[in-house]
């Protein structure tokens, strides 16, 4: 077995920072070494203390080495209709998300586009995601053929979507259970890869489907699911129109078991009391989308409310609603939506959430996220310096925190200077 040493400065967490000076939170070696074998990391150390000999020694110095990021929800046929203008959420599903999603029909369209969006992700330096493929089976099955092919961990689910779409993009209750089950048998648990039970949300599926979803989800525990929630207020009067029985938005999911720990909840941005306490019972993860917040208009994330009731909260691109690949720009966007609620997003925390944060709301914490032995191999370098505005403000840098504030804010693809997936370099590699 190959035996890989990466030499750089090595930064990972331990744990959530607790406070801006919560230095104790995170593992942080100037001259580190990370031993790479069979695509896991099997020591982390100081350079001088790691045997290097029989082993390909790569030197990253003086850049920084982390954890790959992690996206917990994007969209895989959403690529081409980001930058799409519309009034707000449901304008634009109509406009331009399910015309471009009716393509995803076409097998061939499918695995073109699978290269092509996983390229992006780890251009950006994410090496883990969970992404909605489109209601066509064809779609999933694409995408999941690629990422084994990469050896990358991905979490992926077929759309369950039967009414209040065009024809081109509704299934039935019974064929989104069948080819949701059919992909589940042959890709849940293959590889690097995982099964999201997907009901795009309680707008587009019907209670005939939705009961469709809840009998995968208890066939099939530890599949997560993923959905949308509480979006927009238009989004939220529709749906509790369509379940008049249900208390509000949440409940319609509770009332069906898709409220579970490894539950993934688009958006979460207009709740009430009664369904935060709802979600926390649940253990369900909120996954914040800041590009996509702000750019549809939909609203502001309160993470300090959400946290308070004990929840745990992903963040994640939402490509193509999302306005950017990169997990920089939506710590960058993200750091703005809690300033104006008067919450602080410390650049430590920042970090620990995109990486171990994320992985930790997955249920993944044990393989992926951090750089400790045992993990799997995924990683990013990171260069503070890489344009000529951020080297200009690095001049002026007092240390990580300023580093890290700087990638923070400033930096995007251009600020990645290689993606690990597991052990093997992927950035530009295809």
């Amino acid at each position: 077995m190959s035996r890989t040493i990466l030499r750089a400065r090595l930064l990972s967490y331990l744990r959530a920072p607790e406070h801006p000076d919560d230095t104790e939170s995170f593992r942080y070696i100037e001259d580190g070494a990370l031993l790479i074998e069979g695509g896991l990391i099997r020591r982390i150390g100081e350079y001088s203390t790691l045997d290097t000999v029989g082993a390909e020694v790569i030197d990253h110095r003086p850049h920084l080495v982390m954890p790959g990021f992690i996206d917990t929800h994007l969209h895989f046929p959403q690529t081409q209709v980001i930058a799409s203008w519309a009034a707000e959420l449901l304008d634009w599903l109509n406009d331009y998300t399910f015309p471009e999603e009716i393509r995803y029909a076409d097998p061939e369209l499918c695995a073109q586009m699978a290269g092509r969006f996983l390229d992006r992700l780890t251009d950006h330096g994410t090496t883990t995601a969970v992404a909605y493929a489109s209601v066509h089976a064809a779609s999933a099955e694409a995408l999941f053929a690629e990422a084994h092919i990469r050896n990358m961990r991905l979490i992926t689910g077929k759309v369950m979507m039967d009414r209040n779409a065009p024809e081109g993009l509704c299934d039935t209750a019974q064929t989104s259970f069948d080819e949701s089950a059919a992909l589940i048998a042959r890709w849940h648990g293959r590889g690097r890869l995982g099964y999201a039970i997907t009901p795009r949300f309680a707008i587009t599926s019907s209670p005939a489907q939705m009961e469709a979803a809840q009998a995968l989800a208890l066939a099939h525990p530890d599949c997560h699911i993923q959905t949308h929630l509480s979006e927009n207020h238009a989004e939220i009067a529709l749906a509790c129109r369509l379940y008049p029985q249900a208390k509000d938005y949440t409940d319609i999911y509770a009332r069906y078991g898709l409220l579970r720990a490894n539950s993934l909840l688009g958006h979460a941005l207009h709740l009430s009391d009664r369904e935060l306490s709802a979600l926390a019972e649940a253990d369900a993860k909120p996954v914040f989308c800041p590009t996509s917040n702000l750019y549809l208009g939909s609203g502001l994330f309160d993470d300090a409310r959400l946290r308070e009731a004990g929840l745990s909260n992903a963040i994640a691109t939402d490509i193509g609603g999302g306005t950017s690949y990169s997990m920089l720009q939506t710590l960058a966007e993200g750091y703005k939506v809690l300033q104006l609620q008067g919450q602080r997003m410390h650049p430590y925390r920042a970090f620990d959430w995109i990486t171990r944060g994320n992985a930790e709301a997955l249920g993944l914490a044990d393989r992926i996220g951090t750089l400790e032995p045992g993990s799997e191999a995924d990683l990013v370098v990171l260069d503070a310096r890489a344009t000529p505005a951020m080297a200009q403000r690095m001049e002026r840098a007092r240390g990580l925190v300023d580093e890290l504030f700087t990638l923070q804010v400033m930096g995007d693809d251009r600020a990645v200077l290689e993606t690990y997936i597991a052990g093997n370099p992927a950035k530009g590699a295809r």
